[in-house]
């Protein structure tokens, strides 16, 4: 069985508390295709893996511990973006008020590791020194960083949804509240998160329901929110008891 885990709100909607919980249960493998973290606000996590020559945060790391096995956050989680706050420096290269992406890494099916640089912003010293990033690509536009999001992040999407897909079990963590992080995946039912709350869907129905709602330009690609899509897929499975759920505490 395949689980998508997606959350309801785009921060603490408690979607690792979830999956991690269901990993230690279960003992199947967990995936988070794609993560970022805030110099600012994580900055403790941020730290911890800079000092180590390296990039990841506290959701990878976590669902790499509570994995059966030796996993490397990396090997789990092939693409994790570091953002910097911008006061006042206006919307930026993605379009976010305040907020600008520094650092993409990415990496490949063979476990080789890549990085992007927006040029527009400057990098942290700690990251400029204990990143390689001296053959970083440098972006300085949108259409260049989505040119380079179809050569290098798609592919090494498409892979991990690959070795997802090749396991009899496997759950697979959503990024903010991104309805579906790897396109290419149709699981067997999906778990919308929000503190207390559960709601799970079919998977079929609500792959359909990603397809048809509306996408917005946002963090470099066409991406569905959760919300819209939970919004179609309510109205299409008419509140089922066989194809929708919902769990919270008494």
């Amino acid at each position: 069985m395949k689980l998508l885990v997606a959350g309801a709100s785009r921060v603490d909607a408690g979607k690792t508390t979830f999956t991690t919980g269901l990993v230690e249960r279960t003992g199947v493998r967990a995936f988070k295709p794609r993560a970022g973290n805030d110099y600012w606000y994580d900055h403790d996590d941020y730290r911890q893996a800079i000092e180590s020559g390296r990039l990841y945060g506290k959701d990878a790391e976590r669902l790499a511990a509570t994995s059966p096995g030796e996993v490397r956050p990396e090997a789990i989680n092939p693409v994790h973006r570091l953002w910097l706050p911008t006061p006042g420096g206006g919307t930026g290269l993605l379009g976010r008020e305040e907020r600008a992406f520094a650092v993409d890494r990415v990496t490949d099916p063979e476990g080789g590791e890549g990085y992007v640089v927006n040029g527009t912003v400057g990098v942290p010293p700690a990251a400029r020194n204990g990143l390689p990033l001296a053959d970083a690509a440098v972006v300085e536009s949108l259409p260049e960083l989505n040119d380079l999001m179809a050569n290098r992040h798609a592919p090494a999407l498409s892979a991990l949804g690959e070795r997802v897909a090749a396991r009899e079990a496997a759950v697979v963590e959503s990024y903010s509240d991104i309805a579906r992080p790897l396109s290419g995946l149709v699981p067997d039912a999906v778990a919308v998160v929000e503190p207390c709350r559960c709601r799970v869907y079919d998977g079929n129905r609500y792959v359909k329901a990603c397809e048809v709602a509306s996408g917005s330009a946002h963090e470099g690609r066409l991406e569905e929110r959760v919300e819209s899509v939970v919004g179609s897929t309510r109205r299409s499975l008419r509140r089922s008891d066989t194809d929708c759920c919902e769990s919270s505490p008494d």
